[in-house]
């Protein structure tokens, strides 16, 4: 029975951008199915006592450092983002309210394209139409469909069930309930995957 990657990521991390190139990709050599599973980092941090390493100085000037290596590793485009930290409560429901109504797979790539490529200030609602109009997808419902109740609680309930699996931060993977914090575990993730692990 193949196993399965579970992914759980904000649009706000820039790790879990760089995790989100690599994971597709891990999960097909594998021969494993890949869920993504849209959480509010923020309800995390909250609810765990931890905080953003972008906020604290020491591991931001930390991060000018790693993030770039990562993305040259992965032979990926990446830029930080000038207008961070970015409020990704639209987003994240945006992603909750693309999953319920099929268009997970058109809104979630140009997301993080927007964030950490394009460095585009998405705090601003306009520059949130903006993608999405450019990306075929209907703003003007998207900035409705976020005040649902039913996208307001699929991402609360995401968000509290992996703080209740153990979830501090972003990205974080699972497997057969196993897991791995960090975009550099993605190695131990496929080993999981592949039942190599002990």
């Amino acid at each position: 029975m193949a196993r399965t990657l579970e992914f759980f990521f904000d649009y706000g991390s820039p790790y879990s951008y760089l995790a989100d190139t690599q994971v597709e990709a891990i999960a097909r050599r594998a021969g494993a199915m890949l869920v993504r599973r849209p959480m509010l980092l923020g309800g995390v941090f909250k609810a765990t006592g931890n905080n953003s390493p972008m906020v604290i100085k020491q591991k931001s000037a930390w991060g000018g450092f790693d993030l770039p290596l990562w993305a040259r590793h992965y032979k990926v485009p990446f830029q930080r983002n000038p207008f961070f930290p970015v409020n990704t409560l639209a987003l994240m429901r945006g992603a909750a309210a693309a999953e319920i109504d099929g268009l997970f797979d058109r809104y979630h790539p140009v997301v993080f394209k927007a964030m950490w490529v394009e460095g585009r200030n998405l705090n601003d609602p306009k520059e949130i139409a903006g993608m999405l109009t450019a990306a075929g997808l209907d703003a003007q419902k998207f900035a409705s469909r976020i005040q649902d109740q039913d996208v307001k609680d699929r991402l609360k309930a995401t968000t509290d069930e992996a703080v209740a699996r153990g979830v501090f931060g972003a990205p974080t993977c699972f497997v057969d309930g196993r897991m791995f914090f960090g975009n550099d575990r993605l190695q131990f993730v496929e080993m999981a995957l592949k039942g190599e692990l002990p």
